[in-house]
């Protein structure tokens, strides 16, 4: 990081936590800080459905909690390898990505990960009005008023920033953990216990691969862009450690406990299994708490890439905005699109941060240059590793050939590796090979 990126930045830029430059040193948080926050983000209802889609599909032990376990581990690493990168320069992955990308190339990073952002926060507030609509029989038509509130109700502490983030997070992650572990323990008694769960014979059908490809995009997105919060880490170690908290731990209690309800209950979705165990009123208290820390951190996400898109430091004009686009697709019917959608984001999100790793530790050796300083409109290597990595990515999907998502990883990094040795004009910059 460079002696520029790590002055003081003018108050305007710390209201709007730094959009379009590196986070000073002053305004680095502490590990307690950081991680209740990225844990937060991944407490999600969403994941819960992907752990219902995964869970009928496979015996219990070995098979289901292995499969947990790597797909979550390769979630985590891929976000903490981003969260190292981050915490080392202090930038986000939409400015990451105007080295890995270009200047104008770096604009489609910003738009696939913001829409995909929005698409997720769309989706998450129809899930209010579906649960809803189920658990206190409010009527469906009024549905657009619920959707309508919840859109943009949960994009108050988005808009405000980190600070109003880092205190919800820090109050919210541990009831919603207790919360879970409550429910667990009440779904173990019922299945009859261990002996129980192993009795239960899978319904579903679905490859190994396609199983950990959806555990994978069901965060994907988010894991590519939890930078926007690792970046304000006070070192790569705790970049590290915060993130794998968030993307291996909490990913993966929501994976597993929506896989296990669904086992156990034939419903993954854990706030109407607490309703039929007799609780819930705190089942609601959960779902507000996880829909509520996720959704913040998704209008956020959205905010730092539109700032980026549009090269201006109004974050949170692109709150506001963002949720006015998530309430037309909510209102458009998204929450009937979710298995395609998962499967879409791990199939092309995850090369993004492929290519940005092989820039940062084979092009740049581990030091971006200055944010700065002039970039190329493209870095064609970049675009074309991305290009190529995200079609082997999706033809392996097709003929089920290895997971996907780190299909789509392992080719954006070789690829961009190789075009950088063989042909460095591609990237329109000089750089330390």
């Amino acid at each position: 990081m460079s002696q520029h990126q790590l002055v003081s930045e003018p108050s305007t830029a710390a209201t709007e936590d730094y959009p379009l430059q590196a986070v000073p040193t002053s305004a680095r948080r502490s590990l307690i800080s950081m991680a209740p926050i990225l844990v937060g983000f991944t407490l999600y209802s969403g994941t819960l459905f992907a752990g219902g889609l995964v869970g009928p599909a496979f015996r219990f032990w070995p098979d289901l909690v292995t499969l947990i376990v790597v797909g979550n581990l390769i979630l985590g690493g891929y976000a903490a390898a981003l969260g190292y990168i981050s915490a080392k320069t202090g930038l986000t992955t939409v400015l990451m990505a105007r080295f890995s990308f270009g200047n104008i190339g770096s604009r489609w990073v910003d738009f696939i990960l913001g829409f995909t952002q929005i698409g997720w926060y769309a989706w998450g507030s129809a899930l209010m009005a579906q649960l809803l609509n189920q658990v206190v029989g409010l009527p469906e038509s009024w549905n657009w008023l619920v959707i309508l509130f919840f859109t943009f109700a949960f994009c108050v502490t988005a808009y405000i920033g980190y600070t109003a983030m880092d205190w919800l997070s820090r109050i919210a992650v541990p009831a919603m953990v207790i919360l879970i572990g409550w429910s667990l323990s009440i779904a173990l008694q019922d299945a009859g216990g261990f002996s129980g769960l192993q009795a239960i014979e899978p319904t579903g059908e679905l490859t190994i691969g396609a199983a950990i490809t959806i555990i994978v995009g069901t965060f994907v997105s988010g894991g590519t862009q939890a930078t926007n919060w690792s970046r304000f880490a006070k070192s790569g170690k705790a970049a590290v450690v915060g993130t794998l908290l968030a993307f291996f731990l909490g990913n993966g209690l929501l994976i597993f406990s929506g896989a296990f309800c669904a086992l156990v209950y034939g419903n993954e979705d854990i706030v109407l299994v607490m309703a039929q165990q007799g609780i819930l009123t705190w089942g609601l208290l959960l779902f507000f708490l996880n829909m509520w820390t996720t959704q913040d951190n998704t209008i956020y996400a959205f905010s730092v890439a539109g700032a980026n898109m549009f090269r201006t430091s109004k974050r949170t004009l692109f709150v506001l905005g963002g949720a006015a686009i998530a309430l037309v697709l909510a209102w458009g019917g998204i929450y009937a699109l979710l298995v395609p959608y998962l499967i879409l984001l791990g199939t092309f999100i995850p090369p993004i941060g492929g290519v940005i790793m092989a820039d940062f530790w084979l092009r740049w050796r581990s030091r971006f240059p200055d944010l700065y300083d002039p970039q190329p409109a493209f870095n064609w290597a970049g675009i074309l590793a991305y290009i190529v990595a995200s079609a082997i990515a999706f033809i392996t999907g097709l003929i089920s050939l290895g997971i996907v998502p780190i299909n789509g990883i392992v080719a954006a990094f070789v690829i961009y590796a190789l075009l950088v040795r063989v042909a460095p004009e591609l990237t329109g910059t000089h750089a330390r090979y």
